[in-house]
């Protein structure tokens, strides 16, 4: 019966470690966890004897405790998360080398967003109404910001 009983708490801590570090938010598996350790603790008492259950009780808090204490210290998260940094730059258009009324070909379908090819750079554009296939003629109808809207232009 002990298996059992350390069997069900043990899932149960697991359960609930689940729930805190990888599906944070939904709460299922916290309430199963919880539900399966208060199961294991209940069966020790059933089964073995109140002085079973206060020790397994009290052995199962402790290592929520720990378990908890654990999870909480700094280095633990520093180990488990992201360290990286992302140090790139959006690509600004130059208005002198780029105007409205240029004329180029797309590398991509553009659906509605794609590449396209000017002056021998490559930018990323965005459609104005239709799609517009790859290798197609086209003509740049409007520049706000970074973005570059296109139209085909008509064989």
């Amino acid at each position: 019966m002990w298996t059992v009983i350390i069997i069900l708490i043990l899932v149960g801590i697991l359960m609930m470690l689940i729930e805190i570090l990888v599906i944070p938010g939904s709460g299922v598996a916290g309430i199963i966890g919880f539900g399966l350790m208060v199961a294991g603790i209940w069966l020790a008492y059933v089964e073995e004897g109140s002085m079973s259950g206060h020790i397994t009780l009290v052995i199962t808090l402790g290592a929520s405790l720990i378990g908890l204490l654990i999870s909480l210290r700094s280095k633990t998260w520093k180990k488990a998360m992201l360290s990286t940094e992302i140090n790139s730059k959006v690509r600004t258009i130059d208005p002198e080398k780029l105007l409205v009324g240029d004329k180029g070909t797309t590398v991509s379908r553009c659906a509605p967003m794609g590449k396209a090819l000017f002056h021998d750079k490559f930018y990323e554009v965005s459609a104005y109404s239709d799609f517009i296939d790859q290798e197609k003629e086209i003509e740049i109808i409007k520049i706000s910001g970074n973005k570059i809207f296109i139209k085909p232009i008509k064989e």
